[in-house]
């Protein structure tokens, strides 16, 4: 049976989709509300993780073991890497790597988890093209790209941050929570995607512009993963 996990670090990213849903009950876990019920008559568990790589690991794990999901969806804001990624664009993650792990010294690349055997925790195919599709549906204004999330537990807002994050490890966007929950997805070899709407530059600027943008790049990642969860 199909059971879809969304996962969001705020109540604003998942509230809208909660209001969509049919509600059957409230599982309480690690300081987190498991709403679980149907959206669009599919099976969902929707939760707020809490910001922050630890909340999203733990969440994740709790979707797989409590609630056995078949797929995940994390919805959230990111901060743009990419000069084509505008203020009010959505990012599809085709993979998600961890920026603040740094264990060069044991021989590991840059950002990888030491004894893993691989960096890039790579998004299932085919939930990418599917939010795609859905992006283009339903936000038919909005500019959608497919690429790579950065995490880490950091608010990224200063320039040249920014830079080594690009110059380092090719990232898109960057947020602090995308690359924990697919690091969970994978060792539980449930597949997942991250869909980002983009809420600041991840600049000098960043502070001003995530509270001015965060409320419409949210209504717009809740429209595409309810049409999404349809589709899958």
């Amino acid at each position: 049976m199909k059971r879809i996990g969304i996962i969001g670090a705020m109540e604003l990213e998942v509230k809208q989709l909660k209001e969509k849903m049919r509600i059957e009950r409230i599982v309480e876990k690690a300081g987190m509300e498991f709403f679980v019920g149907t959206l669009h008559d599919i099976d969902v568990v929707i939760v707020r993780s809490g910001i922050g790589k630890v909340n999203a690991a733990l969440c994740i794990q709790i979707l797989a073991d409590v609630f056995q999901v078949t797929h995940v969806i994390n919805t959230g804001v990111a901060g743009s890497l990419n000069a084509d990624l505008d203020i009010g664009d959505i990012l599809i993650s085709t993979d998600a790597i961890q920026h603040d792990i740094d264990v060069r010294v044991f021989g590991y690349q840059i950002g990888e988890v030491p004894q893993l055997g691989y960096r890039e925790f790579v998004a299932n195919k085919e939930m990418v093209r599917i939010a795609v599709e859905s992006c283009k549906e339903v936000n038919p204004d909005v500019n959608v790209r497919t690429g790579r999330v950065l995490s880490g537990d950091q608010f990224i807002s200063n320039k040249d941050v920014k830079e080594n994050l690009i110059t380092t490890y090719h990232g898109d966007c960057v947020e602090m929570e995308g690359a924990a929950v697919a690091h969970g997805a994978c060792l539980n070899h449930i597949p997942f995607v991250i869909i980002r709407a983009i809420s600041d530059k991840a600049d000098d600027s960043a502070e001003m512009d995530y509270p001015t943008f965060e409320k419409a790049a949210a209504k717009h990642s809740a429209a595409l993963v309810e049409h999404m969860v349809t589709s899958l």
